[in-house]
């Protein structure tokens, strides 16, 4: 038997060294992503994945990688395609021979370029016995990053004819992908952990290599650099990865608690208490007197902010440093701070200069995780803190966010409303305990938000990524009338359902919505999204808006928290309204979670009680 099994292993092995060292076709990658795209389920959309990543060689690992997240690179590579879908209908028409007018009747009626490309490659196919050799998938990618490069004098008609002539020898099959691909709108909804589940199951060892592959990416941002890593040298190589400037490490995010009691008794007892800025949170990498700067979402934001660069330039006394701070909008004539809103006039291509002399900012530091060759995300917050008053110097443009060890209820109240009072949106309470390490890439209890007192009636707004829609009627015929939003779960890596919303929207809200959330259209429900709702439109999870409601309740019919607090009942936010805010720096796994809305139900639930015992009381 011993050597039965002998036998069947080196042959498994050889098989496996063969088709990983035969060129892998892209026919066979589109074919994997129609059968995503076809399931509802989430196990089967890992187990598609890992034998994808099986059969990829060395050399295009990181390709396989990167085209499945619908990038060439990763998030904060400078590399774009930039292929809007007019551009992409010319692209079809040279490669179908249609003129534009036929294509632009086609996308009308399939509402996706992608299918349209397919349906006419198709009809040409079957109009013609003319055959091109297999497109390999580093064919693919090696054109696409040429078109993506072109630049200059006639840069636009090179890109065109690069992508053409690409359509040009696909199948039907894989030019519905290509294109997709190329406008950014591959309608997977593949998440980042789903593909670190594919590669620890592929080449990991399964289950136990998670871990190790998910702290390489927390620290590095880069998936394909890590599945490189994995398949050249080894799972003991990931564990070995370092952080480095120029590759931004993942966000730590934080938990919500209603009061302040509940804070301490969660930290210990005592906390580090600091002002939550109204901001767009950025993280900066210092290397002598080169900046960068990237967002919450990992991508460049250096040229919006040249301000914010000049500030770190000079006042930032770390040689080399990754610092993350909150970026406000202020008032230039009374220093005062602006809200969000305000300061999103400063995210634009073009008119920076003048942005920047409308709505100047200022930059309040929180943490310090890397500075002049020392690695701080392992460092317990003390530490980090104690390093960020030194590299950080206090200007009127540039200081540390402002902050306050607490450890008694009366101290953190008095210090909530001091920050409530000049302009914050409440505090962020960070663990000062031995193991307040900064958690790259999580959620955790070692930081807690305190933005509001929950009542029994919501005043505080939560963060919901649209999963579905629904045709609108009457005046709304033409647009959607309502959004089924959803909580994320963090610990399955899926979204639940907690409300349906069409109230707030302006009819300039209404138009900008179906533009957005078109480009993410499914055939059926995701396989991450978890409903007993059927939508009318399904989404890929993506888009993330704020909303306000009047309370939380329970629900038979939405899944947030299903069974948490009674059998068969799940909770809702009733009455829900679009704030008018949308959330583009936020990622779906940003929006508020499953844990933070069942925690604000009991918290609301516990104050009712109190205010009925103490109504009984004065009766």
């Amino acid at each position: 038997m011993d050597g039965a099994r002998s036998v069947k292993c080196w042959c498994w092995i050889l098989q496996s060294a063969y088709t990983r060292t035969t060129p892998l076709q892209f026919s066979r990658v589109a074919e994997v992503y129609e059968n995503i795209e076809a399931t509802t389920k989430r196990l089967e959309m890992t187990d598609l994945l890992a034998d994808l990543l099986k059969h990829a060689s060395n050399e295009i690992i990181d390709k396989i990688v990167y085209l499945t997240q619908g990038r060439l690179g990763p998030t904060f590579s400078s590399v774009e395609m930039g292929i809007a879908e007019k551009l992409a209908i010319q692209v079809v028409a040279r490669a179908t021979g249609k003129d534009s007018s036929a294509i632009q009747a086609s996308l009308t009626e399939t509402g996706d370029i992608g299918e349209t490309a397919e349906l006419l490659l198709e009809k040409k196919t079957q109009s013609t016995l003319f055959k091109t050799l297999p497109l390999a998938v580093l064919d693919v990618y090696d054109t696409l990053e040429k078109m993506a490069q072109a630049s200059g004098t006639g840069s636009m008609e090179r890109k065109l004819g690069l992508l053409s002539g690409l359509l040009s020898r696909a199948t039907p099959k894989e030019g519905k992908y290509l294109i997709r691909i190329v406008t950014g709108n591959l309608r997977l909804g593949i998440a980042d952990m789903t593909l670190l589940d594919a590669m620890a199951i592929a080449y990991g060892r399964g289950k136990e290599a998670r871990a190790v592959l998910e702290r390489a990416y927390n620290i590095s941002s880069d998936l394909g650099k890590v599945a490189r890593i994995l398949v050249d040298e080894g799972l003991e190589s990931v564990s070995k990865f370092q952080v480095a400037l120029g590759s931004p490490i993942r966000p730590m995010m934080a938990e919500r608690l209603s009061t302040p009691e509940e804070i301490l008794k969660k930290l210990g007892g005592r906390c580090m208490a600091e002002f939550k800025y109204d901001g767009e949170r950025v993280q900066a990498h210092k290397d002598g007197q080169q900046v960068t700067l990237f967002s919450r979402r990992l991508e460049h934001i250096t040229e919006q902010y040249p301000d914010a660069v000049e500030l770190l330039q000079r006042h930032l006394k770390a040689k080399k440093a990754i610092v993350e701070a909150e970026c406000v909008a202020v008032d230039a004539a009374t220093g005062q701070l602006k809200p969000f809103q305000e300061l999103m006039h400063r995210r634009r291509k073009y008119g920076v200069k003048e942005a920047m002399a409308e709505h100047p900012v200022s930059l309040f530091v929180f943490d310090v995780l890397y500075a002049d060759g020392e690695d701080f995300t392992l460092v317990p917050y003390l530490k980090r803190h104690g390093k960020l008053k030194e590299i950080v110097p206090v200007e009127e443009r540039v200081r540390t966010a402002q902050s306050r060890l607490v450890g008694s209820v009366t101290d953190l109240e008095q210090f909530f409303t001091r920050a409530v009072e000049e302009g914050c949106e409440g505090i962020m309470c960070k663990s000062v305990n031995e193991d307040s390490i900064y958690q790259a890439g999580a959620r955790g209890w070692l930081w807690i938000k305190l933005k509001r007192e929950y009542q029994s009636e919501m005043i505080d707004t939560v963060d919901l990524t649209v999963v579905g829609a629904f045709h609108g009627r009457g005046k709304r015929a033409g647009t959607y009338g309502a959004f089924l939003l959803a909580a994320y779960n963090q610990e399955t890596d899926t979204f639940e359902t907690v409300t349906k919303c069409g109230t707030g929207f302006t009819d300039e809200d209404l138009a900008k919505m179906k533009e957005i959330v078109d480009r993410h259209k499914i055939p059926h429900r995701h396989p991450r999204v978890e409903s007993t709702i059927e939508a009318d439109i399904w989404l890929e999870p993506s888009v993330v808006i704020e909303v306000l409601g009047a309370e939380i309740t329970l629900s038979p019919v939405h899944a947030t928290a299903m069974n948490a607090i009674r059998e068969g009942s799940g909770l809702a936010i009733r009455f829900p309204r679009f704030t008018g805010r949308y959330r583009p720096e936020r990622s779906a796994e940003d929006s508020t979670t499953t844990l933070e809305i069942l925690g604000m139900y009991q918290n609301q639930l516990r104050k009712f009680n109190r205010d009925k015992q103490g109504t009984s009381t004065m009766s």
